[in-house]
């Protein structure tokens, strides 16, 4: 398959729509690009031309997006890039989507705190043929493992002295609010 892969970094413009289908969840939202030149002559960094893009994801992604970014988050989106052309009240229209891959913060502007969540509904996101091994009882670093959140600070005790919220699992679509997490 010859798709157009591309990454975009901006800021999240809108708010992320989260709809449930028939096929999983479906979430969107608009993603603003502007590109920053160094201006020799005024010595100052100018703004260029701010492009717009609709960023699509689908299943499990479409559930993290919308439990995860709020409007005016620094992103970096990695997708499939799709222009498409339509005729409204007479005028042709061009529209650019990106049908995700990937979403992130953009950690260059920010810090980020990383929760994995449980999978509501393994049929979802589970390929045929492979076996659910990730954050499994055998896994050492899964869950319950040393490196796990569900290990003996889940109940929000402190490691080291340092408090940890957030570190309990996410149960089932629930959208959790952000926290500050301190680092040890």
């Amino acid at each position: 398959m010859n798709d157009t892969l591309v990454t975009l970094v901006g800021n999240a413009a809108t708010g992320v729509e989260f709809r449930e289908t028939a096929t999983g969840g479906m979430a969107r939202f608009r993603f603003a690009v502007t590109p920053r030149r160094w201006d020799r002559e005024k010595q100052l960094w100018a703004d260029g031309h701010t492009s717009f893009y609709t960023v699509w994801a689908w299943r499990t992604l479409a559930l993290n997006l919308s439990g995860s970014v709020s409007v005016g988050e620094p992103l970096v989106v990695h997708g499939r890039l799709k222009v498409r052309e339509e005729e409204r009240e007479g005028q042709r229209r061009t529209f650019v989507d990106i049908e995700a891959v990937a979403v992130g913060h953009d950690l260059t502007r920010g810090t980020s705190a990383f929760r994995r969540v449980m999978r509501g509904e393994p049929a979802l996101t589970a390929r045929v043929g492979s076996a659910d091994r990730a954050d499994g009882p055998d896994d050492p670093d899964g869950p319950d493992g040393p490196g796990g959140a569900g290990g003996p600070d889940a109940s929000g005790g402190s490691r080291g002295g340092a408090e940890r919220s957030g570190s309990r699992k996410s149960t089932g679509r629930q959208k959790v609010a952000p926290e500050l997490v301190s680092a040890p």
